[in-house]
């Protein structure tokens, strides 16, 4: 059925050899279907594909228009940790990328300004992210606290678009990132966090397995996160 979703289907096995973000056909409905829906703000969001060049879009006279494109939020870091990488069992690297690339290891952020840089890529060439999405996800948390990160500026500028989920409780609940958050809305880092200051990256082969393991399961609670959503919305609950 076109309105099911498996969360263990791997988003590179339709991606041609290219990157599923851009390329996957699956990944790409499975967004549109996952993340259509109420928002918060009391309006609805209606992703439909869009024109040559755009991966998702919402139009309407309520809420405005707002583009998105697919970004990852697992990674092995093993180009940047290369030696840590290497390390570990072979096997264990290919079920990280295989477990990674389900839908639990997805998410969706605005695009379409064209000051600066969108959150994905600055998320990926900030040296005090390092593509880590808990670190993210800590930066998203002080936006909407009013509160300075390394992301704040490219976050100030999908403003229109965080607002959609009026708070940051909003947000988190309507991406399913419940399992990456504490009951008093802290972080639950998947590896230690000190601050902004140093370099996020483990540095020790225990650290690099511990930050992997952690980050697998999170993939596999937000999947069972949206499968409960899909049975409650196909169930009309």
């Amino acid at each position: 059925m076109d309105d099911e979703i498996d969360t263990d289907f791997d988003m590179r096995s339709d991606a041609n050899g290219r990157d599923p973000d851009a390329a996957s056909p699956t990944l790409r409905r499975y967004h549109r279907l996952l993340w259509s829906k109420s928002l918060p703000n009391g309006h609805r969001l209606q992703l439909r594909a869009g024109t040559r060049g755009v991966y998702l879009r919402h139009e309407s006279d309520e809420i405005g228009v707002h583009t998105v494109a697919s970004d990852t939020i697992v990674t092995s870091h093993r180009g940047t940790l290369r030696a840590l990488y290497q390390q570990m069992p072979p096997e264990e690297n290919l079920d990280f990328h295989r477990r990674g690339y389900s839908i639990g290891g997805s998410i969706i952020f605005p695009v379409g300004e064209t000051q600066g840089w969108s959150i994905n890529q600055h998320r990926g060439m900030s040296p005090r992210i390092r593509d880590r999405f808990d670190l993210t996800l800590e930066c998203i948390r002080r936006f909407y606290r009013g509160e300075s990160s390394p992301l704040e500026a490219t976050l100030d500028r999908y403003r229109r678009f965080f607002d959609l989920f009026v708070d940051f409780s909003g947000y988190v609940t309507f991406f399913h990132l419940q399992d990456l958050v504490s009951e008093t809305s802290e972080i639950a880092f998947l590896s230690p966090f000190d601050g902004f200051d140093g370099d996020p990256l483990p540095r020790t082969l225990p650290q690099y397995a511990a930050y992997r393991d952690a980050t697998l399961r999170f993939v596999a609670a937000r999947n069972q996160r949206i499968l409960a959503s899909q049975a409650k919305a196909i169930s009309g609950d």
